[in-house]
């Protein structure tokens, strides 16, 4: 019988595509601050934008997978390095709230600013996840989202038993983390709030999580648990970024400026 190979040898072998990631828009450095922006490639204007605040410990880079992810749903994005971390200048201190907000301004600046501005999530990791809640009203965030948020006392403890190698200014700090009560920052939000936490979680335990939904004023606040995992498992995991985005993507879309609110059932 003879061999039929000759059709499969003449069929054309696909060239390799380069795959080019996306990069931030700009990169730069606010009030000591390093930052990154990221901007959605539609040539209309983004209908909100997110916040990234990152861990003790990591950096900015750390969570570019989430601003590429954010851009790919049509929101702009900003991650910057907390003072201590990264390229960012001088300690962490009493000033991490100051720096959450300016972070904020510069973002709704190069959005465009003013009344029209579209509105703003705050998302963030452990002690980000902490920051995202603290500073939420201050920003005038519109959404939060926090993953295995650590609390204000557990940061306390860290500092005072030395696991943290990041630069701070321990006192300042301290009287910061002792003043910003998370579950009461939390039981003071009007926004909806996402909270998200692995039950495997060996450095922040579920139930702080749980704590803190039992808190939440809005009605469409939702608290996601998922068995096993670990601490940083869940700030990476693609699904559960596609869930944040649809979360904050709902939320800002109801917020964005002349949109009637609509009914407050959760997203």
């Amino acid at each position: 019988m003879p061999c039929r190979t000759g059709a499969w040898h003449d069929r054309r072998v696909p060239r390799p595509r380069t795959v080019r990631p996306q990069l931030p828009a700009e990169i730069g450095v606010h009030d000591g601050l390093s930052y990154s922006l990221w901007l959605p490639r539609s040539p209309e204007p983004p209908p909100g934008a997110v916040i990234t605040l990152h861990g003790a410990g990591s950096c900015k880079e750390n969570h570019y997978d989430f601003a590429r992810a954010a851009t790919g749903a049509g929101l702009a994005a900003i991650a910057f390095d907390q003072r201590g971390h990264g390229d960012s200048q001088g300690p962490l201190d009493g000033g991490a709230l100051d720096d959450v907000v300016a972070i904020a301004a510069l973002l709704r600046s190069r959005l465009g600013g003013g009344d029209a501005s579209p509105p703003v999530a705050v998302r963030g990791s452990s002690m980000g996840g902490y920051l995202a809640l603290v500073s939420a009203a201050a920003v005038g965030a519109a959404a939060v989202v926090a993953i295995c948020p650590a609390s204000n006392e557990g940061l306390r403890r860290g500092l005072s038993d030395g696991r943290f190698t990041f630069g701070a200014d321990w006192p300042a700090l301290d009287r910061f983390l002792a003043d910003h009560d998370v579950a009461a920052a939390a039981g003071r939000l009007e926004v909806p709030v996402l909270l998200l936490h692995a039950e495997g979680d060996e450095q922040v335990p579920v139930e702080h999580s749980r704590e803190l939904a039992a808190v939440l004023r809005s009605p469409r606040s939702r608290l996601i648990t998922l068995p096993g995992g670990h601490h940083q498992s869940i700030q990476h995991d693609g699904e559960m970024q596609a869930v944040s985005l649809r979360f904050i993507s709902r939320v800002l879309e109801r917020a964005s400026p002349g949109r009637e609110q609509a009914d407050p059932r959760p997203s």
